[in-house]
C-alpha cells in the first residue's frame, strides 16, 4: 500500500508542469521558415525574372520556347509572339512560352550546320 500512495502523490506533480505554448508551436515555425527560404523565396525570384523576360522581348530577338522551338521574333501582341523558325515558316506560340532569349546569330549558327 506504501507503493500506492507515493504514485498518486507524484502524478499531479508531473500534470502540473505543462510545456510552454511557444515551444510546443517552434518546430512548425521552424518548419514553415525554412521551406520558405528553400522553396518559396527563389520560386518567386525566378517568376519576376522571367516576366522581365517576357516584357524585354522585341522584334527580332531570337528565342527558345519551353516546346523546345527556337526562332525569331517577327511579331509581337499581348499574349502572343509570332517566331519564325525557318524560312516563310511562321508559328504563333503563347509570350511565356519563351524560356530564354538567345545571342544574336544563333540560329544563322544552328541552320548553317
Amino acid at each position: 500500500m506504501d507503493i500506492i500512495s507515493v504514485a498518486m502523490a507524484e502524478a499531479p506533480a508531473a500534470a502540473a508542469q505543462q510545456p510552454d505554448p511557444l515551444m510546443s508551436f517552434l518546430p512548425l515555425i521552424l518548419i514553415f521558415a525554412v521551406m520558405y527560404f528553400l522553396l518559396i523565396r527563389p520560386q518567386i525570384k525566378r517568376q519576376k525574372e522571367h516576366k522581365k523576360l517576357i516584357d524585354a522581348l522585341t522584334k527580332g530577338d531570337e528565342v527558345l520556347t519551353s516546346g523546345g522551338l527556337v526562332g525569331r521574333v517577327v511579331e509581337l501582341t499581348d499574349a502572343f509572339i509570332t517566331l519564325e523558325v525557318a524560312e516563310g515558316t511562321t508559328i504563333i506560340v503563347q509570350r511565356s512560352a519563351v524560356t530564354t532569349v538567345l545571342p544574336k546569330g544563333t540560329l544563322r549558327d544552328l541552320r548553317g550546320a
